[in-house]
């Protein structure tokens, strides 16, 4: 089974609740499609499908981004570990000039094609890690719950950091999961963000929207 074709048989087009101008290809439970994308796919190591969930950070960032149009309009946008593309949507219908995806799961990958399909808008897919790569050329960094993980998170920090370092706009949404930098960042905006109790604490998280301070 091609990677389009699982995503496509193992999720359902929804409206985000936060964001609900934008339709993803979601899970509607998270354990069935953990198991068939070991299964299905015959591959024990292939990441987590995170890209099956709008997590609140995505949200976030995608209810701010269509908020504030102006911050990506005619800009050159690039979403890191875009995860179902959600921010990459979001900026290309606030009419950046180009939005990059990038992602290091071909599944994620898939999703991102088949979400930018399903809202009517274009979004270039780059599949490999950025974080071990020299900076492009963006002019808006989106950055969306990368801050779970030790090591993810100071690789993203210090990406972000060099991104700011070359006067790139750094957009960060992120409810202060265990490893956010909470001290090198200034809260833009704060949203409650419908999720789901099978993968949060909670089935409403505060989650803020944040820049480099």
């Amino acid at each position: 089974m091609s990677a389009r074709d699982f995503v496509l048989a193992n999720t359902k087009l929804l409206a985000v609740p936060l964001v609900p101008e934008i339709c993803l290809h979601l899970a509607e439970e998270s354990l069935p499609i953990w198991e068939k994308s070991e299964r299905e796919l015959e591959a024990s190591n292939i990441p987590p499908p995170y890209w099956a969930f709008a997590w609140a950070g995505g949200q976030a960032l995608a209810r701010y981004i269509l908020d504030h149009a102006s911050l990506v309009a005619g800009r050159h946008v690039l979403d890191l570990g875009s995860g179902s593309g959600l921010a990459a949507i979001a900026a290309a219908k606030a009419r950046a000039a180009t939005v990059a995806a990038a992602e290091i799961d071909a599944l994620a990958v898939a999703a991102i094609t088949l979400n930018a399909e399903a809202n009517g808008v274009a979004v270039m897919t780059i599949e490999r890690d950025l974080l071990a790569a020299a900076q492009g050329s963006a002019e808006v960094l989106l950055v969306g719950d990368l801050f779970y993980e030790r090591a993810l998170a100071e690789r993203t920090l210090a990406y972000c950091e060099q991104a700011q370092a070359r006067r790139v706009l750094v957009l960060v949404g992120d409810p202060q999961r265990s490893y956010f930098p909470r001290g090198r960042f200034e809260p833009l905006a704060e949203y409650s963000v419908p999720v789901t109790r099978e993968l949060e604490d909670a089935e409403i998280k505060r989650t803020a929207v944040w820049r480099l301070a």
